[in-house]
């Protein structure tokens, strides 16, 4: 690209800016924003510094786009609000919080008033109204129910080395921290799944999964190896 061809795109990308800011959009700083000539925004939203709009990507209106996001060809609704995130061809849905850092790859479909927070990874997957995967949670190739709580570090193991298989979490299900579904398994609603569990098997609506290993305690061991670490002086 030449100096003159720079500055043509500069130009344009600047009146694509102030278009949508005579329409109701609000920029934080409207020479950081990267909007695409598709790209539809509704009144009343705001748009961070160093936001790339791509594709077909609409947004709702007062929403809150903040720094750092990148969208492309996928629906956002009204009064969502997203923070330093990653998200390609799937939708949130209204009054939801995404981010920051979280990833959300194509054919993913988040419904109203969710939570998917800090360093979560959705995939090809479905997450109902109301349920929340607030850290450090990947769901892959899975289809989450209303007001389901995912805790942090649950892993949704959705591939055996050849192929991929599908899991269902059903309405009001609690899937405890670090845990792992093992697709393809159903946990029905309102089960609970304890933190620390590996599901290889469908857990029934109502009922408590627990499977890990019950802890033992040695007294002594340390000192009996001889690998006590000596306090420094």
């Amino acid at each position: 690209m030449t100096y003159e061809e720079y500055r043509e795109a500069e130009k344009k990308r600047l009146q694509i800016n102030i278009g949508h800011m005579e329409k109701g959009v609000t920029f934080v700083d409207i020479n950081t924003a990267y909007i695409g000539e598709e790209v539809k925004i509704g009144p009343g939203t705001v748009i961070g510094p160093c936001v790339t709009l791509e594709g077909k990507t609409t947004i709702g209106c007062d929403c809150r786009i903040m720094q750092n996001t990148r969208i492309a060809d996928s629906l956002i609704e009204d009064h969502v609000e997203i923070q330093s995130s990653v998200i390609i061809e799937s939708s949130v849905g209204e009054g939801t919080k995404v981010g920051p850092f979280a990833y959300m790859r194509p054919n993913s479909r988040v419904g109203k008033n969710c939570k998917v927070g800090d360093f979560v990874e959705i995939k090809n997957s479905s997450f109902g109204d109301g349920s929340k995967a607030s850290h450090l949670t990947y769901i892959g190739d899975s289809d989450v129910g209303c007001d389901v709580n995912l805790g942090c570090g649950v892993v949704f193991v959705n591939y055996d080395g050849t192929n991929k298989y599908r899991s269902t979490v059903g309405d009001g299900a609690f899937i405890g921290c670090n845990s792992n579904l093992v697709s393809p398994v159903t946990v029905g609603d309102g089960a609970y799944v304890a933190a620390g569990s590996t599901v290889t098997e469908d857990v029934e609506g109502d009922a408590l999964y627990i499977a890990r290993a019950r802890g033992v305690k040695k007294q002594g061991w340390v000192s009996s190896k001889g690998i006590l670490k000596k306090k420094k002086k």
